[in-house]
């Protein structure tokens, strides 16, 4: 297999914004430096940060898909800049002005669905979609094979996923569960599939729901589209660093 790293994206806060990067510094055992370090919780729950919990807790792009058309900026390790078609710009301090963000969230939210409350920080493990596997890694490959069967183009923003690579076979990261790969000079764990939602629905560049992607999947009997990792050795990680399978 002769396969690159093509994209890496992390997400600030929790299905409120993406964040292209050239390079990234992993660490053992740990998710992507600020990778969901923030997340909204809704009017539904009492959650507070101290402790995982599940997406069900927060606002999401599940169900309501005007947040996938969100980007993010981090200015400094304190502040970031949110961007959607339908709003100005908004640069805040997550920590500190948590009430401009939830001001400009008013009106993305159903109103049938739970509204954002609060903006909490990850006191501990960060909110990642799965307590187990802290990275997301996609396979252009497979996502090629999707867009055919489909029969259109497809943002790959849609999968929120941390690091694309390129030139594999489609699927093959499936085969790659239970083994190690090494990725630039960090090596990783993979550790399952990742089973996908109504969030893939949405189109990261309006907002709106506009392909079957559920249903697409299930043609190839599953519901699955990347595989969760874990870093098990440290080291930076950019774009076009070489992708290998460990024996």
């Amino acid at each position: 297999m002769t396969a690159t790293v093509t994209r890496i994206w992390r997400y600030p806060i929790k299905s409120h914004g993406r964040e292209p990067l050239a390079s990234v510094l992993l660490s053992e055992g740990l998710p992507l430096p600020f990778d969901r370090l923030w997340a909204v919780a809704h009017d539904a729950t009492d959650v507070d940060g101290s402790e995982w919990a599940s997406c069900r807790n927060f606002t999401r792009v599940a169900g309501s898909p005007k947040l996938a058309a969100i980007t993010a900026r981090m200015i400094d390790d304190r502040s970031l800049t949110l961007s959607h078609p339908e709003r100005p710009n908004l640069t805040f301090a997550p920590d500190t002005e948590a009430a401009a963000l939830l001001d400009w969230l008013r009106g993305f939210v159903p109103e049938n669905r739970p509204q954002p409350a609060r903006l909490l920080r990850a006191g501990g493990r960060q909110f990642l979609d799965s307590s187990k596997g802290d990275i997301t890694l996609c396979n252009m490959a497979s996502h090629r094979a999707i867009e055919t069967s489909l029969g259109v183009a497809l943002d790959i923003a849609r999968w929120r996923g941390n690091l694309w690579i390129d030139g594999a076979a489609p699927w093959a990261e499936f085969d790659w569960i239970g083994k190690r790969i090494r990725i630039g000079q960090a090596v990783l764990e993979i550790l399952g599939r990742t089973e996908r939602c109504l969030a893939t629905h949405a189109n990261p560049a309006t907002g709106e729901r506009d392909a079957d992607i559920l249903a697409t999947l299930d043609r190839f009997g599953h519901r699955d589209f990347s595989v969760k990792a874990r870093v098990t050795r440290g080291g930076p990680v950019h774009l076009n660093d070489p992708v290998e399978v460990l024996r």
